[in-house]
């Protein structure tokens, strides 16, 4: 048998062995935790795909299938959204080449604005009203660094594709793999923990899903809501718009990006009533949905008080940024759990002693 000192030296060589390949891996652990949450999340679809008659047993194409199909839902929005924003390029660049040859006239709502409108039309005239203005203006937009800023939007999204393109490689080896997988990380926590271990790593896991859920939930509602109030408010093209907004609702508070720039360029457009109105819709949907909807969702789920929930989300985001969404309420149900077994503990043991 070996002795203590073979056994600390072991200890000591595994641990550091670990060190090293968390730093090898470091920029490629968050990829590989996203993966991880979108296969806990899909798993009960991976399952009941891999059912069919079709697909029965074929392991590596039900991965290829569900993977595929993940990535078309996520790709195919943000690739027509793209393509609709380079033929806006395109329109812009028109009009870029005409203000530098006539200049743009203000339009006729400018001056209609409450208080600012005098102004707003004199500031437009001197930087866009004649070619010689226009000139200088685009002049000193390209020397204030927008090419630059283009270059390095394109670049950020080079690399998000292909880090989403990583992900969905990693989703696909954690499909094909994931049943082995999940009894390696159920034995090593009954191992190093006990039954409580393997509890807690279920409850984990219910708390990504509930998480997820609740998020995609959100989302598709107040995306589908705030659509229709783009339509009533007279705002054109209202379902890319509810998508956009859908998109970024899963984020807390983040939908008031869409529909506060919609409120503005309906007061641009000198429509304030229906500005207003938009802006205080989509005010107590965010509030209602981010602090009450939402929270109930994950939190009832996973049996997580109202109040941890809402902070697992926002310490997630500010810790671990999007990723941290669905890690931190995840981390606030482990945590409540191991509270509620302590509390047990103690009662269990006060109740002997009596």
């Amino acid at each position: 048998m070996p002795n203590n000192l073979e056994v600390k030296a072991r200890l000591i060589g595994v641990i550091f062995l670990l060190l090293l390949g968390a730093w090898v891996l470091h920029n490629f652990l968050p990829l590989l935790a996203w993966a991880v949450v979108l296969a806990i999340t899909t798993w009960p679809i991976y399952r009941r795909l891999l059912i069919r008659k079709e697909l029965h047993g074929k392991v590596t194409w039900g991965a290829v299938i569900l993977t595929l199909l993940i990535g078309t839902i996520i790709l195919a929005p943000l690739g027509y959204g793209l393509g609709r924003l380079l033929d806006d390029a395109d329109s812009l660049g028109l009009l870029l080449t005409e203000a530098q040859s006539t200049g743009i006239p203000p339009p006729s709502w400018l001056e209609t604005l409450p208080m600012i409108g005098e102004w707003a039309k004199s500031s437009w005239i001197n930087a866009l009203g004649s070619a010689e203005a226009a000139k200088s203006t685009l002049h000193w937009l390209g020397s204030g660094g927008v090419v630059s800023y283009t270059k390095d939007f394109a670049s950020q999204l080079l690399n998000r594709l292909i880090s989403f393109l990583m992900i969905l490689l990693l989703l696909l080896f954690v499909y094909q793999h994931g049943e082995h997988l999940s009894r390696q990380v159920l034995a090593s926590s009954r191992k190093l923990f006990g039954e409580v271990g393997v509890r807690y790593m279920l409850h984990a896991t219910a708390a990504v899903r509930a998480t997820v859920n609740g998020m995609v939930l959100v989302g598709l509602g107040k995306g589908l809501l705030l659509g229709a109030g783009y339509a009533f408010a007279g705002i054109s093209h209202p379902a890319i718009l509810g998508a956009l907004t859908g998109i970024f609702a899963m984020i807390p508070f983040a939908a008031k990006l869409i529909f506060g720039a919609c409120s503005m360029v309906l007061v641009a457009q000198g429509q304030m009533i229906a500005a207003i109105s938009l802006f205080t819709y989509g005010m107590v949907l965010t509030l209602i949905a981010d602090n009450y909807v939402r929270p109930a969702l994950i939190g009832g789920a996973v049996k997580l008080p109202f109040i941890w929930t809402l902070l697992g989300i926002f310490g997630g985001m500010e810790t671990f940024g999007l990723l941290g969404l669905f890690l931190g309420p995840t981390l606030m149900a482990v945590l409540m759990s191991i509270w509620r077994d302590w509390i047990d503990d103690i009662n269990c043991k006060t109740s002997a002693d009596e």
